[in-house]
């Protein structure tokens, strides 16, 4: 994924959140609104695991196939730190 895409992506759940706030200005049915907030949430979901996905393509991999023990630790310590970090 590249940088671009991402950005779009963002931009369009941008401009979803701006609608709820136009829903809330408006008064609007909360069930409604809760409708597209967890649409915002999924939304956030996906760019998110394009992202991490992306980031074991390219940075995961090129640890792993370099010589450095070093690299290969820190990224497996940051690997582990993020899991910890999304089941929170």
């Amino acid at each position: 994924m590249e940088h671009a895409e991402v950005l779009s992506y963002l931009r369009k759940i941008e401009g979803q959140i701006r609608g709820v706030q136009k829903m809330i200005e408006e008064k609007k049915y909360c069930v409604d609104i809760l409708t597209q907030l967890h649409a915002i949430v999924g939304a956030i979901e996906n760019v998110e695991n394009k992202i991490l996905k992306k980031h074991f393509e390219t940075c995961v991999i090129s640890a792993f196939r370099s010589d450095s023990r070093k690299d290969r630790e820190e990224k497996m310590e940051e690997i582990l730190k993020l899991i910890s970090k999304f089941r929170g």
